[in-house]
């Protein structure tokens, strides 16, 4: 109960604060300050007695969301009650959700030499292991997924996940600087006398300063080298990397909307007239008549031959080097360029599943 409630208290209001503070509630009508007009929720039949007999109570656990309680007098009910109101404030958690995503490797350290090399090894390893398993019962289904897992497995272990950085031009010099600082201010909390504080908060200052420092000279020279990285890009024809790199020189750029018109030339604004003038578009540009003299096409002489064999490594091999690298994986989780670090194992590997 707290201190802005009406009238005083009988047997029942001690029952019901006894109630209330057994399962830890809070009156809400009591703990806000208001006119007496405001407070009151019953009146009596001479309409000259009034008294504060109903309450509003929440879990002492969410006080804090409890924003207001007041009564509203105007709301006709056709009760002698008066209509007691709350406003509520909640900050609800965030619950976490399962990725659902396939996992991203690290597929850009397959560019070191070294790593490739550990890759193919472990790799080849795997598929030793998996030859010594097969028998000529083995299911297909069960065949594709032990060779996707030691693909995925090896991905994992030699690859790792791709890591996000968003300030990926912070230098491992700037990093332990940037420790270091947390150190210096964990310091500076801990001093106990007014000498101690000022000295640790000076020698903090001056990490500060060195921290920025190097911060800047980090960024500068990150984005001098995407520069030079995006000359040599449009120098040797790779548009890919140039895109990529001039995209993150120019920051976000979000594509203004192109304005949408009606049939008399005059731009839409509401979007359900933008939807329904799309739909009239579409309607009219699909729903074309069928044409007068529809084109004649002979059949053919003779039936090409299609190779219907299984395909061989070498075909397996050329497929695989074909393929772009930096591509979205499939259902599988595979990349393309876990598939080209090794490509006659990766073909000895898919060669049985055909």
């Amino acid at each position: 109960m707290g201190k802005h409630a009406l009238g005083d208290m009988n047997d029942n209001g001690e029952r019901f604060a006894d109630l209330c503070g057994l399962n830890n509630l809070v009156i809400g009508g009591s703990i806000f300050s208001h006119k007496r007009i405001h407070k009151a929720t019953w009146v009596s039949s001479d309409h000259v007695t009034e008294n504060q007999i109903d309450y509003l109570c929440v879990s002492k656990r969410f006080r804090r969301s409890l924003q207001d309680v007041r009564v509203k007098r105007g709301a006709d009910a056709a009760t002698d009650h008066h209509l007691l109101t709350a406003k509520v404030k909640l900050k609800l958690k965030r619950i976490p959700v399962e990725p659902t995503g396939r996992e991203k490797y690290n597929v850009s350290a397959l560019r070191d030499q070294q790593a490739k090399e550990s890759f193919s090894l472990t790799l080849r390893n795997r598929f030793l292991i998996l030859q010594d398993m097969l028998t000529e019962d083995t299911n297909v289904h069960t065949l594709w997924e032990e060779t996707r897992d030691a693909i995925k497995t090896t991905c994992t272990e030699e690859l790792g996940p791709r890591k996000t950085q968003h300030k990926d031009w912070l230098s491992e010099d700037t990093l332990q600087k940037i420790e270091k600082r947390k150190q210096k201010k964990e310091a500076v909390n801990a001093s106990r006398t007014r000498a101690t504080k000022a000295a640790a908060q000076a020698e903090y200052t001056e990490a500060h300063k060195e921290n920025r420092w190097s911060v800047k000279k980090d960024k500068r020279e990150y984005y001098e080298d995407m520069a030079d990285k995006a000359e040599q890009a449009a120098h040797y024809g790779n548009l890919k990397e140039l895109y990529d790199l001039t995209k993150k020189l120019a920051g976000k750029y979000s594509k203004p909307e192109r304005p949408i018109k009606d049939n008399q030339g005059q731009i839409i604004i509401d979007s359900e007239k933008q939807l329904e003038r799309w739909a009239d578009h579409f309607e009219e540009l699909l729903n074309r008549p069928a044409p007068s003299n529809p084109p004649i096409t002979p059949e053919a002489k003779r039936d090409l031959e299609i190779d219907c064999e299984a395909p061989t490594k070498e075909e397996i091999m050329c497929t695989i080097k074909k393929m772009k690298k930096g591509k979205a994986t499939g259902p599988d989780g595979i990349p393309a360029e876990a598939l080209k670090a090794d490509v006659e194992t990766t073909a000895e590997m898919l060669l049985p599943l055909f």
